[in-house]
């Protein structure tokens, strides 16, 4: 019958806590088996493209909105390059978190580099979306990575009162 479909080299994926699983039969058995041993999320080749793309182009004119852990947040895609360069400017300015705009202005991830596919997308003027509201109005910077990802579509999210 071979192994599990769950079992790898370095062992088993974690298993869930069982939520949906069927004990009336060999073959529902076997599918809540399956269930449980996926992964979380599965990678979108569509968004990773688009993430290269933004990382490629080095503009952050690309708006989105993404759902990750149930929060949706919405706003522009700015390359790696750039976001670290405007956290670290945004750090430097602070008198207690200066010391930290070092680690930001280091060289960025190979994922982010040209040739490396993308693992992360950095949003520049970002919210969190909540209720009527965006968090912050203003817009912060985020980093999300792409494997966190559970939907997404294009375009900036706003609210209006009309």
């Amino acid at each position: 019958r071979g192994p599990h479909p769950c079992v790898r080299a370095a062992g088993p994926f974690p298993r869930t806590s069982g939520i949906g699983r069927r004990r009336t039969g060999s073959t529902a058995r076997g599918r809540a088996d399956l269930l449980e041993c996926l992964p979380m999320s599965i990678p979108d080749d569509l968004l990773r493209d688009l993430a290269a793309m933004v990382e490629s182009e080095q503009t952050n004119q690309m708006s989105l909105t993404v759902v990750v852990n149930g929060a949706v947040i919405t706003g522009r895609l700015a390359p790696e390059r750039v976001w670290r360069q405007r956290v670290a400017e945004v750090l430097r300015d602070s008198e207690q978190l200066g010391p930290f705009a070092e680690v930001f202005s280091a060289p960025e991830s190979t994922a982010g580099q040209p040739g490396g596919p993308p693992s992360h997308l950095h949003f520049h003027v970002a919210r969190i979306l909540q209720g009527p509201v965006g968090i912050p109005e203003t817009g912060g910077m985020y980093r999300i990575a792409l494997d966190n990802v559970s939907a997404w579509t294009v375009g900036d999210f706003s609210y209006s009162d009309k």
